[in-house]
């Protein structure tokens, strides 16, 4: 029976990764981080397999399938991993490596924003909502769609990536090449850059907002810009997917008092049809663990989120 049953979830990003054992009930087991190795991809990935070994042999259920949430971009068909902020892994091939580790334990993988998503839909602020954007506002800006209460992937696995949907089209140059996207203009890094470009003496996302509550012109205006930077991805998105409800999460999202008031504001400057007003905006509930528990959902709950997954056997 799946309540019997454990599954092993894996957290992949560009600074830290994690695993941990979940229940069915999406209750964390066991979570332990390690920092993300720098070099080449074995340099990276021989870290990852020996702490999902050392998880893996803590299970007294039997697996049902390991879950991985991970840095994108990432090619679902192919199995494989080319994260923007790992730079030893281009057209990795996580889910056979993972699949190597367990062998006959099937892999599941979507990238991390999905992933947090989920979770936040399982067992979170998401919760009972059919139709939700969570976004994941911190170092970068991430994000999934919920739609009709199935996980949308898109061809790739890629979809619901709110970070680069282009918001300014003058805008500042954007870590994935592009231009004026929302991670852009409203991630902690891009934040801090603004201000410092503007004359505020600081080094990080945190010290920003201590100035912005001390009354600091520039650190204010900062979050404005990222407020109605994040407001109009989720006009856009709600547009294109008639949502109802948006959910922030990340690091930034711990800074609400100052980033959910301008934000609010542009969502009722920017959403004039009858479809886009009244968008209920609200705090992620899992904060750091929400990665964790929506690679868990990934194996325990295939068919409310069916494509955000490969099956991997060997």
């Amino acid at each position: 029976m799946e309540s019997d049953s454990l599954a092993l979830a894996v957290d992949v990003g560009g600074t830290k990764m994690a695993a941990c054992l979940v229940q069915s009930d999406g209750r964390l087991i066991g979570s332990q981080t390690i920092p993300t190795a720098d070099g080449s991809a074995e340099d990276v990935w021989q870290p990852l397999a020996t702490l999902v070994r050392e998880i893996a042999a803590r299970a007294d259920r039997p697996l049902l399938g390991v879950g991985v949430g991970t840095a994108g971009p990432l090619d679902l068909a192919g199995g494989t991993v080319s994260p923007v902020n790992i730079a030893g892994w281009r057209e990795f091939p996580l889910a056979r490596r993972l699949a190597e580790v367990l062998p006959g334990v099937p892999v599941r993988m979507a990238g991390d924003g999905i992933c947090a998503a989920v979770g936040e839909h399982w067992r979170g602020a998401a919760r009972e909502v059919d139709d939700v954007i969570v976004l994941v506002v911190s170092t970068g800006v991430g994000g999934g769609i919920i739609q009709r209460g199935r996980l949308v992937t898109g061809r790739t696995g890629n979809a619901g990536h709110i970070g680069h949907t282009v918001v300014d089209l003058g805008g500042d140059p954007c870590p994935c090449g592009g231009r004026g996207c929302v991670e852009a203009l409203a991630s902690g890094p891009s934040m801090v850059s603004y201000a410092v470009r503007n004359g505020w003496v600081g080094s990080s996302a945190v010290e920003l907002a201590d100035a912005a509550r001390a009354g600091d012109k520039v650190a204010n205006q900062a979050f404005e810009r990222a407020g109605h930077a994040v407001a109009a991805g989720i006009i856009s998105a709600s547009a294109l997917c008639d949502l109802t409800a948006a959910v922030i999460g990340g690091g930034v999202s711990h800074a609400a008092d100052l980033l959910f008031p301008p934000l609010k504001r542009a969502l009722e400057e920017h959403g004039k049809l009858g479809f886009l007003r009244d968008i209920e905006i609200s705090t992620a509930a899992l904060g750091s663990s929400a990665g964790l528990v929506g690679a868990g959902a990934l194996v325990f709950e295939p068919e409310r989120y069916p494509s955000a997954a490969r099956l991997v056997h060997v």
